[in-house]
C-alpha cells in the first residue's frame, strides 16, 4: 500500500501569509530595514543588560584603546575606548536610547501639529487654507537650523526642549502632504454621503477623512524619524543638543573629531551607527510606501 504525499507548492504557502509579510519577503531593502530598526529598538530597550560597562565610567589607564581586532586592543572593549577611557560600545548602545526618544518624540509632536493643520487646510480650503499655507511658506523660507539654534540658545538645550523645538519647527512636511491628500479625499462619494447624512465637520474629518490619509502619514512619519535623528546628532555635534552626561551619538562625534589621526574609532563608530539607523528607517519607509500606496502595489 503506497502512501501519497501531497506537497504544497511554495507559491501556495506564500499566498497563505498576510499581505504585509508577503510584501516584506519580496522586498530585500524592506527586510533589511525591519531587521536594522528592530535591532536598534532592542538595543535601546535593553541597554543596561547589553552594555558591558557604565557608559560614563572613566578609566584613564585605558585611554584610546583600539578595537579588539587591532594590535593593542582588548577583548573587554570590543570597539575600543575614548579619550577618557570610556567604553565605545557601551556609549553607542546607550546613545541609541536618546536617538530614538528624540526621533519618536519629535515625530509625535510634528505629526500632531502638521496633521492637524493639514487636515484643516485641505478640508475647509478658502481662508483657512490660505492662512496655513502662508505660515508654511514663511517657515520654509527661514533655514531650519537657524530656528533650532536660536530657540535652543534662548531656552537652553535639553532633551525635552529639543523635542519641543523640533516639533514646532519641523511640522511643515506633514502639513503639506496631508493637505494634498485631504483635498483629493474630500471630494469622494463617501465624504459627500457623510455630509448629506448630517455629520458635522469634526466627525467627517476624524471618522472618514483621517483614516483615508493614514497611509501617507505613516510613511512620512517613518522617514521623518530618520531626519530628526540625524538632526539631533548634528545639533549635539554643535553643542546645542542633549548635554552631558547624557550620551548622544552627536556628542561622541564631536569628542572624536580631534582624534581622527590618532584614534579614528572615536568618531568612526558613531558615524557608522547613525548611518545604519538612518538607512534602516529609510528602507522601512520605502517599503511602507510601496505597501500602502495602491498605485505602487504589484510593482
Amino acid at each position: 500500500m503506497s502512501a501519497t504525499i501531497n506537497r504544497v507548492p511554495r507559491s501556495s504557502r506564500q499566498h497563505r501569509l498576510p499581505p504585509a509579510l508577503r510584501s516584506l519577503l519580496r522586498s530585500p531593502t524592506g527586510s533589511i530595514g525591519v531587521v536594522l530598526v528592530t535591532l536598534f529598538v532592542l538595543a535601546a530597550l535593553f541597554a543596561p543588560q547589553l552594555a558591558p560597562f557604565d557608559p560614563n565610567a572613566t578609566n584613564l589607564r585605558a585611554r584610546q584603546v583600539p578595537p579588539a581586532w587591532i594590535e593593542g586592543g582588548s577583548a573587554q572593549n570590543l570597539l575600543g575606548t575614548d579619550q577618557l577611557g570610556r567604553d565605545i560600545l557601551s556609549r553607542l548602545i546607550f546613545g541609541t536610547r536618546v536617538a530614538l526618544i528624540v526621533g519618536l518624540g519629535g515625530v509625535a509632536l510634528t505629526s500632531l501639529v502638521g496633521v492637524t493643520l493639514g487636515l484643516l487646510a485641505g478640508y475647509f480650503r478658502g481662508r483657512v487654507d490660505a492662512i496655513i499655507s502662508r505660515i508654511i511658506d514663511t517657515l520654509l523660507s527661514i533655514p531650519n537650523v537657524l530656528l533650532y539654534l536660536v530657540a535652543l540658545g534662548v531656552f537652553g538645550p535639553s532633551l525635552t526642549m529639543l523635542i519641543i523645538v523640533i516639533g514646532l519647527v519641523n511640522w511643515t512636511t506633514f502639513a503639506r502632504v496631508v493637505r494634498g491628500e485631504v483635498i483629493a479625499v474630500r471630494e469622494r462619494e463617501f465624504v459627500d454621503a457623510a455630509r448629506a447624512n448630517g455629520a458635522r465637520s469634526p466627525r467627517v474629518i476624524l471618522k472618514h477623512v483621517l483614516p483615508s490619509v493614514s497611509g501617507p502619514i505613516m510613511v512620512v512619519g517613518t522617514l521623518n524619524v530618520a531626519t530628526i535623528i540625524i538632526l539631533e546628532a548634528s545639533l549635539s555635534f554643535l553643542g546645542f543638543g542633549v548635554q552631558a552626561p547624557t550620551v548622544t551619538w552627536g556628542r561622541m562625534l564631536a569628542d572624536g573629531r580631534d582624534y581622527l589621526a590618532t584614534a579614528w574609532w572615536l568618531a568612526t563608530f558613531p558615524g557608522v551607527t547613525i548611518t545604519l539607523l538612518g538607512l534602516g528607517l529609510l528602507f522601512l519607509g520605502d517599503w511602507l510606501r510601496d505597501l500602502l500606496d495602491p498605485r505602487l502595489r504589484g510593482r
